[in-house]
């Protein structure tokens, strides 16, 4: 459960540099520390004010955790919402919204 709350919130901050930056694009890389590597990619696309994003982490033991979701930003205030698919097949659904105000 621990893994899975760490997971939720490397999405919601993938959620939220999706906002900051409503730029189209990719990110792939690699990170090793003294347990094994973990990569990661994910890819951005945005289109008629609506962002849609999708993400993998692989850790150094072979779990996978994938994220898709979408944001929309409007008046400064942006919502989005997603799922976070754990290594084992489990989900977590959630929906935000985030106001400058």
């Amino acid at each position: 459960m621990k893994k899975l709350l760490a997971i939720s919130a490397v999405a919601g901050a993938m959620f939220a540099a999706g906002v900051a930056d409503a730029n189209a694009g990719s990110r792939n890389g690699s990170i090793s520390g003294p347990r094994g590597t973990t990569t990661f990619s994910g890819a951005r696309s945005c289109a008629g004010g609506v962002c849609s994003s999708q993400g993998s982490v692989t850790g150094p033991y072979g779990g996978t955790v994938s994220h898709q979701g979408s944001s929309t930003c409007s008046g400064g205030t942006c919502s989005g919402s997603g799922v976070v698919t754990g290594p084992r097949g489990g989900t977590v659904s959630y929906n935000r919204t985030i106001s400058r105000y």
